[in-house]
């Protein structure tokens, strides 16, 4: 296949990943029973990102016309090491591995069985010949480079054994809020989305905010009860809420809670689920000095402000990324088409 028919192929099948969709339907129930975290809203919100901000023709072309490829290359084997965090997260590099032209023997992660399968074989009923660029593996072998995505300490796993090869490797990253205290209700609600989408387990998702010393936390909070206080009815959230809390007053550490958060300040990037860290600011020198002290932590930044020099996403646009918003910064096309 050359490159416009893999294009074309892709953006068929964005047309045909729709609610309506019976198979894909029944495909995006059995993820929500195989794994509670992948409810039915979380799955179809990110097969309407991957339909609309991916895999649309003229999204495509626009993103291939900024790299060369060579239609006679030599066809590489890529290990894809996927994550499981939220649906479908590694359908961009699966994708991105299709347009360079290669071959993708794809790792699934256990507690994302079922979607990507589908999406292959959707591909394949569209035109037969896709089926020589996918194939679905237990254990990596015979590869020619690496893509891998897991935690902090499967990185380092993944650096001993896929380090000879060319490869990217992503660890743990998050994203960070910027509060200046001045920000709407709209806005606060917004970044709310950026917090709680997907439970807050992606790494796109805000895990601290730096704010201001003194910002209003009440306000903040109940505006986000308010808005995310549905969240507390799932199992698995309530659990680890609930857990959290118990483990916070257990430490006798200092924290505020609303109906669906726990805040605390704490100067760790990361926070655990269903919870999120704040660190103050006193000055623009102070804001800078973070953000490049822990830029290899951080996934993203979201603001209400522009902040100079630093790439910032709007409230509510944290779990939106475009095609050309790669992961951890690396970009993942300029590395296949490359090799």
């Amino acid at each position: 296949m050359n490159l416009e028919e893999r294009i074309n192929v892709l953006s068929v099948l964005a047309q045909k990943l729709t609610k309506d969709n019976e198979e894909l339907a029944a495909n995006v129930l059995q993820s929500k029973l195989h794994n509670q975290w992948f409810t039915e809203e979380n799955s179809w919100k990110m097969i309407h990102a991957i339909r609309t901000q991916y895999m649309q023709g003229n999204v495509l072309n626009e993103w291939v016309s900024n790299y060369t490829f060579k239609e006679d290359h030599q066809q590489k084997k890529i290990g894809l090491v996927l994550a499981g965090n939220i649906p479908l997260v590694g359908w961009h590099d699966i994708m991105s591995c299709f347009i360079a032209g290669h071959t993708s023997l794809i790792k699934l992660s256990d507690k994302d069985r079922f979607l990507t399968p589908y999406l292959i074989k959707a591909l394949e009923k569209i035109d037969g010949r896709t089926a020589t660029y996918f194939e679905i593996v237990d254990r990596l072998k015979d590869f020619d480079a690496v893509i891998a995505t897991g935690s902090n300490n499967t990185s380092k796993y993944f650096e001993h054994y896929f380090g000879k090869y060319p490869h990217i490797i992503r660890a743990n990253r998050n994203a960070i809020a910027v509060l200046t205290g001045r920000e709407t209700d709209e806005e606060i609600i917004a970044l709310g989305a950026d917090i709680f989408e997907y439970f807050g387990l992606g790494c796109r998702n805000v895990s601290m905010c730096l704010v201001p010393p003194d910002l209003n936390w009440e306000r903040y909070l109940n505006i986000w009860h308010e808005g995310y206080k549905l969240l507390a009815q799932h199992n698995k959230y309530k659990n680890n809420f609930d857990h959290n809390v118990s483990l916070f007053i257990l430490n006798k550490e200092q924290y505020m809670i609303s109906g669906s958060l726990i805040v605390k300040e704490d100067p760790s990037i990361a926070s655990r689920i269903a919870s999120m860290h704040y660190q103050k600011y006193n000055s623009k020198e102070e804001l800078y000095t973070f953000l490049e002290t822990n830029k290899d932590l951080i996934q993203c930044v979201v603001s209400s402000n522009e902040i100079e020099g630093v790439t910032s996403f709007r409230f509510g646009h944290a779990q939106r990324p475009k095609i050309d918003d790669y992961a951890d910064g690396v970009d993942t096309m300029k590395f296949l088409t490359s090799l």
